[in-house]
């Protein structure tokens, strides 16, 4: 097994932190430090510790969905002592003690709200952020002036942002009114600001952003800054909407 594979699934991050916990030199495998990316270890065998402290697979996984208001940050910890995600979880309530902490599944702005998925599992969090498996998120945003269909097919065909990188989705316009518009907007790939980066392009300004739904997950009745535990049926078909034919 992959080395950043074993580390997300032991729940201490996603595959991509791994990737930087191996990166950083805070890994090692039978007292050796691992530093280069695409080691393999032999999960039964081999002694893997993260920052000199032993980890294994964890037996039990949680999935807390979370509804996600303004002035949070999507991190475990920050080294400024802003407010973080994770202040928002009972950790009295949360069965942490059992299955080790939870971290963020990709990220929302600080002054981004809505759907935030908050999980151990390393694998699927993988598995929902990376763009070859094309997960879903739907979002709602509101910008300064007047949206129309030309701009509606711009997002539609890809927009060239100031990197060179190309970003799309699917958006229909939901309300117009007194020079701001409200429209919905559906991507697959996630990029950093990659929502006010498109707006920008077009010559909009955002005022609002709100994340209604991710792959299956909504927060529909959860307030800003509930949670809750999800739902056999939803974990399952959080995993489905995941799956590529392609080997990961």
């Amino acid at each position: 097994m992959r080395l950043n594979k074993f580390l997300a699934q032991t729940g201490i991050s996603s595959r991509r932190g791994a990737d930087l916990l191996i990166q950083s030199g805070r890994v090692t495998v039978n007292g050796i430090k691992i530093e280069k990316l695409g080691a393999l270890v032999d999960e039964k065998k081999d002694e893997i510790r993260v920052d000199g402290k032993k980890v294994t697979i964890s037996e039990k996984f949680i999935y807390i969905l979370l509804n996600k208001p303004k002035g949070y940050l999507c991190t475990v910890k920050d080294s400024f002592g802003r407010p973080t995600v994770l202040d928002l979880v009972d950790k009295e309530k949360s069965e942490f003690g059992s299955c080790g902490k939870v971290f963020p599944v990709g990220r929302l702005d600080l002054d981004t709200e809505g759907v935030l998925l908050l999980t151990n599992d390393g694998e699927l969090a993988y598995r929902l952020t990376h763009p070859k498996f094309q997960v879903e998120k739907t979002y709602w945003v509101t910008v300064k002036g007047e949206i129309n269909g030309k701009i509606l097919k711009r997002f539609y065909k890809g927009i060239k942002l100031e990197d060179s990188e190309i970003a799309k989705g699917e958006a229909r316009i939901l309300k117009i009114e007194k020079g701001n518009s409200v429209f919905e907007l559906k991507l697959r790939e996630g990029r950093k600001r990659e929502i006010k980066r498109m707006c920008k392009a077009v010559g909009l300004s955002v005022t609002n952003l709100v994340r209604i739904k991710f792959a299956n997950l909504t927060a529909k009745n959860l307030k800003l800054g509930e949670w809750r535990y999800l739902k056999e049926k939803e974990i399952e078909d959080l995993k489905k909407s995941a799956i590529v034919t392609s080997p990961s």
